[in-house]
């Protein structure tokens, strides 16, 4: 048990109960622990397995690799469409994670055997994800900005792809779009 998660523990009203069931389970089949990003994380050799997190609607163990995993009972979750590897259990009673303990036990024994066979999962090439429509018209429409965007490293492209596809409404997106411009034509990322 690492002091960090406990503090982090401490200071959790609303997910208390279910992440210190979840966190049982992961201690118990081995896994290291730590808290990275600021969340309860996992982790067999240094290399990290599953995360604890929790969110107004809902808390999760997510699995850094569960796009690996078979899922047999049905029961990950792609967070977003440009979430490439990681899958989530969700659950919003303490009930769910001990109704489901069985499943969660069983992917993270599933989870810790992906991550000892050393498997990765297959990112999608950069030029392969999807743009959003009102990054794709700028594109289209300004030279300068297509050319600094071709330059920028492929982490930077998905970064900023990522960034701009989050919002649900269309004017948020654009809003994103024009914020930005600026820093793609210094050859900036979004966290630079």
């Amino acid at each position: 048990m690492n002091p960090k998660v406990d503090a982090f523990l401490k200071r959790q009203d609303k997910w208390r109960p279910e992440f210190e069931k979840l966190r049982k389970i992961l201690l118990d089949a081995g896994l290291t622990e730590d808290l990275k990003w600021g969340q309860p994380c996992y982790a067999l050799d240094g290399k990290n397995v599953a995360l604890i997190h929790g969110f107004k609607e809902y808390c999760a163990i997510l699995f850094h690799k569960g796009a690996l995993l078979k899922d047999p009972k049905g029961v990950l979750i792609q967070q977003t469409k440009n979430v490439q590897a990681a899958r989530q259990i969700r659950f919003t009673s303490v009930q769910e994670v001990t109704k489901l303990e069985k499943t969660v036990k069983a992917y993270v024994r599933e989870a810790i055997e992906i991550e000892r066979a050393g498997l990765k999962v297959q990112f999608k090439e950069t030029k392969d994800i999807e743009l959003p429509e009102e990054f794709e018209s700028k594109l289209a429409a300004n030279a300068k900005l297509r050319a600094a965007f071709a330059a920028l490293t492929p982490g930077r492209q998905r970064g900023y792809i990522f960034y701009f596809s989050q919002p649900k409404l269309p004017t948020t997106r654009a809003a994103r779009v024009e914020k930005n411009i600026p820093r793609i034509l210094e050859g900036l990322g979004l966290d630079d």
